[in-house]
């Protein structure tokens, strides 16, 4: 009969780990969460990424990647979808949802028991090899009783990890996209200037053969060559911008060695004729935003957290212990073994530690995770505001420069140039107005530049990725190459 109790002390604490669920297969699969980070990318910006674990995965992506770029002038998509593809920042940040699921993997399974075996009494002259053994197996009963929440909790944030993975994701589309921007406008400023300089250049010449002949007094001579030291001044910083920008393009593609041999259009492309408003811009942005969800999630994660709390808060750590003995007797000159089981449970008494203080810190956790969502959501309908303002007002304002000013400049130039044909202007004059109109045109093309970083700014407003917190692209026109060989 006693032999008949061991199967029943060893039963029990795998019969708590046997209660367990099975592994969602969610967290097992390959790539966990890739799929869903995808599927919500492509709608937001119309781009695909992906996430390479292997070397043979690597090498195919660097040949996509070498096909879309090298020697070639390349638009904002282009650059954007080589981005999402090569930046190894973003691969680290897919990386971290395969950890996120691994956690919940391993959140969703039974805490191994422990096992000790004691051999008491070696090598015992009247008995031989030893005089008794022990057998003990420890299990958590904490463990099997709350790995549901656990479970709860570990799930919230891998959710919570495919979410920030999405976010990344807007967000470097977003900064790829205003960086091409930026190194398009710079070097169309470049060719502004350049075009400037060789104006310069002339009325610097004319004004020292003049003063040669007597024709223009030192004052006018040095005021052109002031100019056109400026000038020259302001086109090296030109130049270095231009320099800086494409870098920083460069950069968050990813590119090096020999793919860095790529270009970039001369200059922005035309305004769109025209752009209409998004209406219920606040209500897209509430519904599409993905570091607002991000926030609820981490305020769902919060609300689980406390309920594990308060459920651990008296009984923080419960075990049971079972085992057997087994002792070898000789009696009547007969070696008998009694066998005797074994049953115990360790707990941890409440006398100072009584949980309050792992409660406090969990309700305040949970108000802290509400209050950055409330101010998360407004935020939101803040930014979304602002965005489509401000893509409006650099529309109008680029509208304007280009509408407007720069033709006044041009007819002011070909009016000078009809007065000095006749001989009513002079060369210094004639020169003015073409450096004034070389300038309304350098305006222009930064109210361009302004417009669409604004449209960018549109679109992460709507969907992440921004400076506030998500995005990238653009309502309205896109941008492509805006002529020219490049640079």
């Amino acid at each position: 009969m006693r032999v008949s109790k061991i199967p029943l002390v060893f039963g029990f604490p795998l019969f708590l780990g046997a209660c367990a669920t099975a592994v969602p297969g969610i967290y097992t699969e390959p790539k966990a969460g890739f799929a869903n980070i995808s599927s919500q990318v492509t709608p937001a910006i119309g781009k695909r990424t992906a996430f390479a674990e292997t070397q043979a995965e690597n090498e195919a992506l660097k040949k996509q990647v070498h096909s879309m770029v090298h020697q070639k002038t390349i638009t904002a998509d282009t650059a954007v979808q080589v981005a999402l593809l090569n930046n190894k920042g973003l691969q680290a940040s897919y990386a971290d949802v395969g950890l996120s699921a691994a956690e919940a993997w391993q959140q969703s399974t039974p805490e191994n028991p422990i096992v000790s075996i004691g051999v008491l009494g070696i090598g015992a002259p009247e008995l031989g090899v030893y005089r008794a053994i022990e057998g003990l197996i420890r299990s958590n009963v904490l463990d099997a009783t709350t790995r549901k929440q656990r479970m709860a909790i570990a799930d919230a944030s891998f959710r919570q990890a495919q979410l920030n993975a999405v976010n990344d994701t807007l967000a470097l589309a977003n900064q790829t996209r205003k960086a091409w921007v930026d190194a398009v406008a710079a070097f169309e400023a470049v060719s502004y200037l350049r075009r400037a300089k060789a104006t310069s250049d002339a009325g610097s010449e004319l004004a020292m053969r003049l003063g040669e002949t007597g024709a223009l007094n030192k004052a006018g001579q040095a005021r052109e060559q002031a100019f056109n030291a400026e000038l020259a001044g302001q086109l090296a910083q030109a130049r270095l911008n231009a320099t800086r920008s494409k870098e920083q393009l460069t950069r968050l593609m990813g590119l090096w060695g020999t793919e860095v041999d790529y270009y970039v259009p001369d200059a922005l492309p035309a305004l769109p004729r025209s752009v209409g408003r998004v209406t219920d811009v606040e209500a897209k942005a509430l519904r599409n935003r993905v570091d607002l969800r991000v926030a609820k999630l981490g305020l769902e994660a919060q609300a689980k957290a406390f309920g594990l709390t308060d459920q651990t808060r008296i009984v923080s750590d419960l075990e049971f212990i079972a085992g057997f003995e087994a002792e070898r007797e000789i009696e009547d000159g007969e070696t008998e073994t009694v066998t005797t089981p074994q049953v115990e449970v360790e707990f941890a008494i409440p006398i100072y530690d009584t949980g309050k203080a792992r409660m406090r810190k969990a309700e305040l956790s949970y108000l802290q995770a509400a209050n950055v969502l409330a101010e998360k959501a407004v935020n939101v309908r803040s930014e979304a505001r602002g965005a489509e303002t401000s893509y409006h007002a650099a529309y109008k304002i680029a509208r304007h420069y280009r509408d407007v000013l720069v033709p006044l400049r041009t007819t002011v130039e070909e009016e000078g140039l009809l007065s000095y044909n006749g001989m009513i202007t002079n060369t210094f004059e004639l020169l003015t107005d073409v450096r004034e109109k070389l300038g309304a045109s350098l305006e222009a093309a930064n109210a361009k530049r302004e417009f669409y970083m604004a449209q960018a700014d549109l679109t992460a407003a709507i969907y992440g990725g921004g400076e506030g917190g998500g995005g990238a692209g653009g309502e309205g026109a896109t941008l492509a190459a805006g002529g020219g060989a490049g640079h």
